[in-house]
């Protein structure tokens, strides 16, 4: 993989001038640490790596522009410093349709006012800055302020060139200032430019092309009531909807062409606070579909807004592309965040099928954060960015945004319970024994009444470095700790579910839609900040900056092997098209190693699949004794292959182990039901869960019903299961197509720490086991073409599988009962 890496150390010149403990966390050591840690760990060395340019005015003008009439306007200006209250946002409502001239692709001219103002700050005072933030909420000026905040902009646009035209597969832009909360005319929360944003734009004006497609995939959506939501004519006159088949009060209707003007892009705002500046800019544009997760606790937390809340989805034609996931309590952690993308983002994210991601890549919703008070560790930001890349061909571009302000609500802190854990301020206690103590445990000190807000820079970088291991295709290491999500990620969860379903067919085909009645809370008073000050404030931070280092430290014990990916094969293959660094493995287990267990097979003792039992298992012990990632072997056959590997894996130290069979493979008959294995054949005979760990999926092999399943059913139960080796078998009549396996084996690269081994039936083409090698060894899989909707006995197994199996796997709990949300 190829990833770009853009920096320039003139973005850390500006820094706050005068004392204002709301403002002093946004510091350049923020984005300097960064670096510093990617040189240490050799990262910055294997990216290419690229000096940020300053964006022109008029590509700051693609997004900070004056407001075509009748546009929503917002303001981040605040009442005045001494406020207690949310400042106001003031918007009136847009039309029902935009056209794309004036509406989606915001053509207006470059605000003179906003950028004449930001431009003037060079030539300031000290006092004449401090008075001129003063009038921002949660904003300070410097005079470098504005090259900074034009090279943070540039640096993105030189990303989405490099990616968009091929230099680099993905990439990854460290920039000071951030911008998620930057608005059209207003800076806000460290916000200068809206950074993404101009990034989005910039993508669509300068690599998007018109693209009608042919009649034969040609189906659009129509709403049957009037209003035209989801809808809106293009350029030449077509229908442009999302796409997919037919939802609840739809019809659908044969396009001459289905235009889609500009590319479609997808923004993933992972930061703890709501990136309000790019949902207002993108609010009634279907070409940009805007996810965010942020702390709001019920609009209690900054920036205090009732539109951050679930139900807020979107105007106009852009209803529905709006996402966003309002956590309500403190404490989200791995499973928290896994579940909302497995159920949430993915999905949607499938069915819109982007053409760019785009990552507004903020950390606060990191461990150690004070401000954001979650539990993700480093490695979970890894696993989000690999799931991330199998979508838009891995063209991914993410974006530090190191965003924060201070005045966060404390409540929720004091006797927080995750994951057996209770977390008191100050100090971690044991709560119920759920864990044992010989576990790793995710513990660390939140909160000390005096402690300061702001980042902690060694959570910040491990979490930066760890991203940019993702995109350079290295395995992601295995998340620690249970994977049990919390009941108010659950409820956060659903509530988008309720919001959206209208919207996103794989959300509703899940099963019956959910209702709910969203909450409508209003803001309330702003919590007043906790003093910083005083030798005790400044002893209980590094207190929990000493604890929080060592839990980093125990986290990061897991290497890399120095091998990615090994193929083994029976026979030679010339026309097997693979990267260089993939490797042909030539050797053998021991012939008396690979006698003894072939005895229990007569199938084994036969030439050819004795020589590929004898090459499997010695993959298999490199891949167990850590010299070797992933592999893939062929065999003639399948099924008893499978099971002596599947013993080895057991009796060679694996604790877990997940396997995934495909067509006619029976689990063993003897295989004892003791949870350390978890057999799942796609394809199966019925739909059951015959026991906790012996599920069966009879698909019918459409493309819609085995993305339903992967990410409905598989990937859940493999993030539940935690196991230490990933087994796939492609066995007789496996019926998958090979983006289709592609798929399967680069999303299950994540819940075993990339130690994915894959059987391959000797029948199967080359071009399978080249791309299969390739998804193994990080590059992105094949798309699988336009979304469709799995078939009504599909959706019915899985829906009956579900309803079996919610009990034992936690990361299946999603459709919660009404009146549980409500009590």
């Amino acid at each position: 993989m190829r990833t770009a890496l853009v920096y320039h150390e003139e973005m850390t010149a500006a820094r706050l001038l005068w004392d204002d403990p709301e403002c002093e966390i946004e510091r350049p050591e923020r984005l300097t640490a960064a670096v510093e840690r990617l040189q240490q760990g050799g990262l910055e060395q294997r990216c290419l790596q690229l000096a940020a340019r300053e964006a022109s005015e008029a590509e700051l003008g693609l997004v900070h522009r004056s407001d075509p009439p009748g546009a929503t306007h917002h303001r981040g200006h605040r009442l005045g410093r001494a406020s207690t209250q949310p400042a106001p946002v003031l918007k009136t409502e847009l039309p029902t349709c935009l056209s794309f001239t004036t509406g989606w692709m915001g053509e207006g001219t470059v605000s003179p006012e906003y950028v004449s103002l930001l431009r003037g700050t060079q030539a300031l005072s000290t006092e004449e800055l401090q008075a001129l933030s003063g009038q921002y909420d949660a904003v300070y000026f410097h005079p470098s302020t504005f090259h900074c905040a034009r090279l943070a902009a540039g640096a993105a646009l030189q990303l989405v060139d490099a990616v968009l035209t091929g230099t680099a597969h993905n990439g990854f832009a460290l920039v000071r200032p951030p911008g998620h909360h930057s608005q059209r005319a207003a800076a806000n929360g460290f916000c200068v430019f809206n950074n993404v944003a101009i990034a989005a734009r910039y993508a669509q004006k300068q690599h998007g092309v018109c693209r009608c497609v042919g009649a034969a995939v040609g189906w659009g959506l129509r709403r049957t009531e009037s209003g035209g939501v989801g809808c809106s004519e293009t350029p030449c006159g077509a229908l442009l909807c999302r796409g997919g088949l037919l939802a609840p009060r739809w019809e659908a209707q044969p396009l001459s062409g289905l235009c889609t003007p500009y590319p479609r892009i997808l923004i993933v705002d992972w930061d703890v606070h709501h990136g309000q500046g790019i949902q207002y800019i993108f609010e009634d544009d279907p070409s940009v579909l805007y996810f965010s997760w942020h702390r709001y606790e019920h609009g209690r937390f900054w920036p205090y807004l009732r539109e951050s809340d679930a139900d807020a989805v979107g105007l106009g034609p852009g209803r529905g592309f709006t996402v966003n996931l309002p956590w309500n309590q403190v404490g989200m952690g791995n499973a928290d965040y896994m579940a909302a993308f497995l159920h949430v983002l993915l999905p949607v994210a499938f069915e819109f099928d982007p053409e760019l991601v785009l990552i507004s890549a903020g950390f606060d919703s990191a461990i150690g954060d004070p401000e954001g008070q979650m539990q993700a560790t480093p490695e979970c930001f890894a696993h989000l960015t690999q799931l991330l890349q199998v979508l838009a061909g891995g063209r991914v571009c993410a974006v530090l945004e190191v965003t924060g302000s201070k005045g966060g609500s404390l409540a929720g802190c004091q006797g927080a319970v995750r994951g057996g854990l209770l977390y008191l301020a100050g100090r971690p206690a044991w709560a119920g024994g759920t864990l044992p103590r010989s576990q790793p445990c995710l513990v660390v000190s939140l909160f000390s009444p005096c402690s300061q807000g702001g980042y902690h820079l060694e959570s910040l970088s491990q979490c930066v470095c760890m991203v940019v291991k993702a995109l350079l295709g290295d395995p992601a290491p295995p998340l620690l700790g249970p994977m049990v999500p919390q009941h108010s990620a659950l409820e956060s969860i659903q509530s988008v579910w309720a919001a959206q379903a209208p919207h996103w067919t794989s959300l509703w085909q899940q099963g019956s839609t959910p209702t709910l009645s969203l909450s409508t809370c209003s803001p309330e008073r702003r919590p007043s900040a906790v003093s910083p000050g005083g030798p005790k404030g400044k002893a209980a931070e590094a207190q929990t900056s000493a604890v929080l280092s060592s839990l980093l430290d125990q986290l990061h014990l897991y290497t890399t092997p120095p091998v990615r990916t090994v193929i083994a094969l029976t026979a030679p293959a010339a026309a097997l098209v693979l990267p260089p660094e993939v490797l042909h493995q030539e050797g053998s287990a021991p012939p008396e190693e690979t006698q003894a267990w072939a005895r229990l097979h007569e199938a084994l003792t036969q030439d050819t699949a004795f020589t590929a039992l004898g090459k499997v298992l010695h993959l298999l012990n490199g891949i167990l004794d850590g010299q070797v990632s992933s592999g893939i072997v062929t065999t003639p056959v399948a099924a008893p292959t499978l099971e002596v590997v599947l013993r080895q894996g057991l009796s060679h130290g694996a604790q877990r182990v997940f396997c995934v069979a495909l067509g006619q493979l029976d689990r063993p008959p003897d295989l004892a039901n003791d949870g350390r294995t978890l057999w799942l054949n796609i394809r199966g005979k019925e739909a059951a869960a015959l026991s906790t760990f012996h599920v069966s999926v009879p698909l019918s092999g459409t493309t819609g019903g085995f993305l339903s399943c992967i990410l409905a059913l598989v990937l859940p139960l493999a993030y539940g299961f935690q196991p230490d080796l990933v087994l796939v078998a492609l066995g007789p009549a496996h019926g998958l197509q090979d983006p289709q396996a592609a798929l399967l084996a680069a999303l299950l690269r994540g819940p075993a720490g990339g130690r994915v081994l894959v059987l391959v039936e000797q029948e199967s083409t080359c071009q399978l086991v080249g791309v299969l090698a390739r998804v193994l060894h990080g590059e992105p899989p094949p798309s699988l073409g336009p979304f469709s909707m799995a078939s009504p006995d599909d959706l019915q197994a899985l829906v009956h599988l579900r309803g079996q199996l919610e009990a034992q796997w936690e990361m299946l709990q999603l459709l919660l009962e009404c009146h549980e949300l409500v009590a």
